[in-house]
C-alpha cells in the first residue's frame, strides 16, 4: 500500500491536468429495452510529482469523465521525481497486474504501455523503462502503477529514515 506520508493535502493551489484512460460502455438490460451507462477511468497530475486517479460513472460520457476528475482529485499522492527519472526501481500488484517500473538515462522516454503511459507522464516523469506483466485491465494497471509510484521513496527520505548522510546513500 502507498505510504500515508505520500498523501497530498490540498488540492486548491495545484494546477492539474485530466487524461482519460479508458471508458468502458456497460449495458443493463431491463424489460423496457437496454439502458447504457458509461465507467471513465481518469488520471490526474500536475506533471511535477502529484498524481491521483479515479473513476467516474454517469449515463454520458461528459458526465463521467467528470465524475473521474473529481473523484481522481480526492486521492493524490506526491511521487519523488529525480532529474526527470524515478529514484530506484519499483515492483507492485494489483488484482492480476503487476508492473516493474525502472529508472532510465535522460533521453530514453517514457517506455511504457496505454495507462501505465498516461500515470507516468501525469507525474511528470519523462524518462522511464516499464513492463507490465499479468492482466492488462486498464483499471488494475492504473491502481497498481500508482501504488508503485506511492511507494517511491527519495534519497532524502531514505537518508533521514536511517539517520545518515546523503552522501553515503549515493556511495553505500
Amino acid at each position: 500500500m502507498a505510504n500515508k506520508n505520500n498523501r497530498v493535502k490540498s488540492t486548491n493551489d495545484i494546477e492539474l491536468k485530466d487524461r482519460l484512460v479508458a471508458i468502458n460502455r456497460v449495458t443493463k438490460v431491463t424489460k423496457g429495452g437496454r439502458t447504457f451507462t458509461f465507467a471513465a477511468i481518469v488520471v490526474v497530475g500536475n506533471e511535477d510529482g502529484i498524481v491521483g486517479w479515479g473513476l467516474g460513472k454517469a449515463n454520458e460520457v461528459t458526465a463521467a469523465i467528470a465524475k473521474g476528475v473529481e473523484a481522481a482529485k480526492k486521492n493524490l499522492i506526491r511521487v519523488p521525481v529525480h532529474k526527470g527519472t524515478i529514484p530506484h526501481e519499483q515492483e507492485a500488484k494489483f488484482g492480476g497486474s503487476r508492473v516493474i517500473l525502472k529508472p532510465a538515462s535522460h533521453g530514453t522516454g517514457v517506455k511504457a504501455g496505454g495507462a501505465m503511459r498516461a500515470v507516468l507522464e501525469s507525474v511528470g516523469i519523462t524518462d522511464v523503462l516499464a513492463k507490465s506483466k499479468g492482466s492488462s485491465n486498464p483499471h488494475n494497471l492504473v491502481k497498481a502503477t500508482i501504488e508503485a509510484l506511492g511507494e517511491m521513496r527519495s534519497p532524502l527520505q531514505v537518508a533521514q529514515n536511517r539517520g545518515i548522510s546523503l552522501e553515503k546513500v549515493y556511495n553505500g
